[in-house]
């Protein structure tokens, strides 16, 4: 059996656990962690006998297919440094900062025969669930996603559209599709330089509408999503696993059984896809339409702010 080369690129706590993700698979071989910082990378390589790695070139040369678990500002740059370096690539999210960078990389991992994938895990989630077998387009999708500072300020490089709403995002693009006719939004900095707050509200063709908010500057957790179908309305609490269900589909919460890991699935999906085994289970020109919403979301708000 052909076996994958794998690095991660990143040496923080998602780094860790792709890290474990590849060297735990029959299918890959974890050859490196690479990270700015050579002990991080080493302490992180160190744990399954891989190889450290400060240089991102020496890096891409020795592997066959990366994880790019870095901040959002910096995927763009090292996932077109990969694909040009003939590397299979899986970005957590965001793939991009901007609808035309994202579509850009979705065109040349195509054109090079790559697999490009994207870390879009909630999407496991919402099929397990159930939620994207429904056949009908929503009348109305609300969602939000809120929470505390991160102790730790992680992905304080970017608004928190890039860094909560966008599960959210790409979710509605998935069930309403790509196109949007229209995009209002408001939202405020809190504790960081970026927008901490944000509330989105996107319009399709379809009539349909989408009314997003994320939060992290919130006092407690909040992650709740209620959908109107032409046929029902599903309201979730993903904290409390409540359910309230009044259309002909079959939607559960408790997947544990099914689903004890969405990371690991998402990975695997994509060791398939690179080893030819299977398609990849979230392909980059899939969640262009997210980057787009993201990018139209963030520019009217900050349109507001700094005006």
């Amino acid at each position: 059996m052909t076996i994958l080369k794998v690095g991660v690129a990143g040496a923080g706590v998602f780094g860790n656990y792709h890290a474990q993700k590849a060297a735990a698979s029959a299918q890959t071989e974890l050859v490196g962690v690479y990270d700015l910082d050579l002990q991080r990378a080493d302490r992180v390589a160190a744990q399954f006998g891989a190889k450290g790695f400060d240089s991102f070139e020496a890096f891409l040369a020795a592997c066959d297919a990366i994880v790019i678990a870095v901040p959002a500002t910096w995927h763009e740059k090292l996932a077109r440094q990969a694909i040009e370096a003939h590397c299979h690539v899986l970005v957590e999210k965001p793939l991009a900062l901007n609808g035309k960078a994202a579509r850009d990389l979705a065109d040349e991992a195509a054109a090079r025969g790559r697999i490009l994938q994207v870390g879009h895990q909630e999407r496991f989630v919402a099929r397990a669930m159930g939620v994207l077998a429904i056949e009908e387009t929503p009348l109305l999708i609300e969602s939000v996603r809120a929470g505390p500072p991160a102790p730790d300020n992680r992905a304080g490089d970017v608004s928190v559209i890039w860094d909560l709403m966008i599960h959210d995002l790409d979710l509605a693009a998935m069930m309403m599709g790509n196109e949007f006719t229209g995009v209002m939004a408001s939202g405020k900095r809190v504790h960081s330089d970026h927008i901490d707050e944000a509330s989105a509200q996107f319009t399709y063709a379809s009539g349909g509408v989408a009314r997003l908010r994320a939060s992290r500057a919130a006092e407690a957790r909040e992650r709740t999503m209620h959908v109107v179908y032409p046929s029902g309305e599903i309201s979730i609490d993903f904290l409390t696993r409540q359910l309230k269900n009044t259309t002909p589909y079959d939607v559960r919460v408790d997947i544990a059984a099914e689903l004890p890991d969405p990371l690991g699935a998402a990975d695997r999906g994509f060791y398939a896809a690179c080893l030819g085994l299977a398609r990849s289970p979230v392909p980059a020109h899939g969640t262009v339409g997210a980057v787009a919403m993201a990018e139209a979301a963030e520019a009217a708000i900050l349109t507001k702010l700094d005006a």
